[in-house]
């Protein structure tokens, strides 16, 4: 790897490098009252509190973080605010039917433009560009994976405007890519600029935020801390991949880790030279995928799979990466990009997501109880976040909507398995995928092993 003398390994992300961590916030001292109390202080929390006091302003709504709002995935993701759907919709179709698994996908893809103008309404500056998503086939093997894909959102009744099939090049200029399909439902962002944005304003709307203050147990009606328990109507639970951390909810969502790197600054002539003026998001169709932006002060932000899942549902709260993912990701970048030898990697790190056994998105409040969570969002959690705030919202205030009648309302998941099995599982599908990819490097088929992969794990 060819890395910067000021290296940063961790330390949350580079995302908070240009203006710092923010300072600590009030911690929880003593027992509260609340309409409604919200465990997590990332996009589910933060787009949850703000809808629910725009809906009405009395609402006492009080969020209790770990650390500080931002510090999980929300603070670290790749900056992809896309419409992807979190989620199979064949199995939203199994159990809801097509056209409501379509319905969800519209209203993913109106999320997109509800994050842009939310931010404009409120004026938070998050670096927001609509560039829209190349996804690219390197071989024969993706070529064939893409084209199905494009084919199955023509079956869903979507249209060129949507997604379309683009020449190699046409959009951005990749080593080795020999088809191409394109979104306009995709903006970049930066996460760290978003997440403290919105925390400034729903503080602004009278949120009460207290940082430093680890839920160790939820009850009907309370949410337990160290520091005291708050009391309320409705609890949600709003910790994504940080939820196994919570007494009795190790297996219900996996955490998932996925890494990035950053490189310095590249020249005004290595964008000419691929083409990526247009600040499209790009992603491939590979088993072991990347994902990657083009930054506002003109880096590439790079990710992956690295260490994919810790034995236990352990988490690396400061997100450092192992050198050999570093440099995993730093030679697949420069597989895309030679061009981008004579940069070099200033900063990695990175995070977990929240993965649901059936890899399905879920939101849910039960008004005998109170509780209430959002989350499992498998890596597309930039913008559904912002759709399962604006869904809790109508939930807690009991308000009938097109939102309240989606498919992932009410899903209910069966858990991971125990240990060493969940490990095992794990580890065995990512194995899989990689061997799967190194296959089909000279086959022209998807590899039976990446089938295989999939059964293991219940991804199909």
């Amino acid at each position: 790897m060819s890395a910067d003398t000021g290296f940063v390994n961790g330390e949350v992300s580079y995302w908070y490098r240009e203006e710092g961590l923010p300072g600590p916030g009030p911690r929880l001292d003593g027992n509260l009252p609340a309409d409604v109390v919200i465990v997590g202080a990332g996009y589910t929390g933060l787009w949850t509190a703000y809808y629910l006091k725009q809906a009405d302003p009395s609402l006492d709504v009080v969020l209790l973080e770990k650390e500080f709002a931002g510090f999980g995935a929300s603070g670290r993701n790749g900056g992809w605010l896309t419409a992807a759907l979190a989620g199979s919709p064949e199995r939203y179709a199994r159990s809801h039917g097509h056209d409501a698994a379509v319905r969800l996908q519209r209203e993913m893809i109106t999320s997109v433009d509800e994050v842009i103008a939310a931010c404009e309404k409120e004026g938070i500056d998050a670096d927001i560009v609509k560039g829209g998503v190349l996804t690219v086939a390197r071989g024969s093997a993706q070529t064939a994976r893409l084209r199905a894909s494009v084919t199955r959102m023509r079956s869903w009744g979507f249209e060129e405007e949507d997604l379309r099939l683009v020449e190699p090049g046409e959009r951005l200029r990749v080593a080795g890519a020999v088809a191409g399909s394109w979104s306009p439902h995709c903006a970049r962002v930066q996460p760290a600029k978003l997440v403290q944005g919105l925390a400034r304003v729903v503080r602004g709307l009278g949120v009460r935020i207290f940082e430093g203050t680890p839920v160790t147990e939820l009850a009907p009606h309370r949410a337990i801390t160290p520091y005291g328990t708050v009391s309320a109507p409705y609890v949600i639970r709003a910790t994504e991949g940080f939820t196994a951390g919570i007494s009795g909810l190790r297996r219900q969502w996996l955490p998932m880790n996925s890494s990035m790197i950053v490189t310095a600054p590249l020249p005004e002539a290595f964008w000419d030279e691929v083409g990526w003026q247009g600040r499209d998001l790009l992603g491939d169709e590979a088993h072991y995928y990347m994902y990657a932006q083009r930054t506002a002060d003109d880096r590439i932000a790079f990710g992956g799979r690295g260490k994919p899942y810790l034995y236990g549902s352990r988490i690396d709260a400061r997100g450092h990466t192992p050198a050999q993912t570093v440099d995993a990701l730093w030679s697949l970048l420069l597989d895309f990009f030679p061009g981008a030898a004579t940069s070099r990697v200033e900063h990695a790190w990175s995070g977990v997501l929240g993965v649901p056994r059936d890899w399905c998105s879920t939101v849910h409040v039960d008004h005998a109880t109170g509780l209430g969570w959002a989350g499992g969002y498998t890596g597309h959690g930039v913008t559904t976040a912002n759709l399962a705030g604006r869904t809790l919202r109508d939930l807690i205030l009991r308000e009938k909507s097109e939102l309240t009648s989606l498919p992932w309302v009410g899903r209910t998941v069966r858990r991971w398995e125990p240990e060493p099995l969940r490990w095992l599982g794990v580890h065995a599908m990512y194995g899989l995928y990689r061997a799967a990819d190194a296959r089909e490097r000279t086959r022209p088929r998807t590899s039976f092993l990446a089938r295989l992969a999939d059964l293991i794990t219940g991804h199909a």
